[in-house]
């Protein structure tokens, strides 16, 4: 290939491609880490969060509840993301039934639970926690209720069950979204 790019006059163009790419993965250091992977902008949730190695509970199960098409959508939406160590905080057994084809409705529910369908940045929920005095309610996808407030300067999320999520990372930029990374998973009634 080397020799054909040679002949064709097009060694400047490769040196310049390779450049290119050398410039993209300076790039690629200045974009937000979540699991060890750099989080793209340019790319979709479930494109980025399936390069994420804290991710991949959340990661398969969107993929057994058929939702990885539809979050690769043009949104926008924004996914409350649990990390995999929030998936062991479930009772022994739960993920593994959650994923069994039979289960299908119920695990998508709780996952959709996770999605708002707007784009809020957490200077956004900040600021409607504020303007409604402390708390800010929030419809997911699901059609049930997420609760927004703050506890000191962490974000949490409460859930219909009344627990609680914090968020740890926050305003990870997608293509059709933005991803808060939460630390426990979120349970509808």
């Amino acid at each position: 290939m080397l020799k054909t790019m040679i002949r064709n006059g097009a060694l400047a163009t490769a040196l310049a491609i390779g450049s290119l790419g050398a410039a993209s993965g300076a790039m690629a250091q200045n974009m937000p880490m979540v699991g060890g992977a750099p989080m793209d902008p340019a790319m979709t949730i479930p494109e980025n969060a399936s390069k994420a190695s804290n991710l991949t509970t959340l990661v398969a199960a969107v993929k057994a509840a058929g939702l990885a098409e539809t979050l690769s959508g043009p949104g926008p939406f924004t996914v409350f993301a649990p990390t995999n160590a929030a998936f062991e905080k479930l009772p022994a057994g739960t993920v593994e039934t959650l994923l069994k084809p039979e289960n299908k409705d119920k695990l998508t529910k709780i996952l959709t639970y996770h999605v708002v369908p707007a784009k809020a940045t957490s200077e956004a929920a900040m600021k409607m926690i504020k303007d409604d005095g402390g708390k800010h309610n929030v419809t997911t996808v699901s059609g049930d209720t997420l609760t927004l407030q703050m506890q000191g300067d962490k974000l949490v999320v409460i859930d219909e069950m009344g627990n609680g999520a914090t968020v740890t990372q926050a305003d990870v930029m997608q293509s059709n979204g933005v991803v808060h990374v939460i630390d426990t998973v979120l349970m509808p009634k």
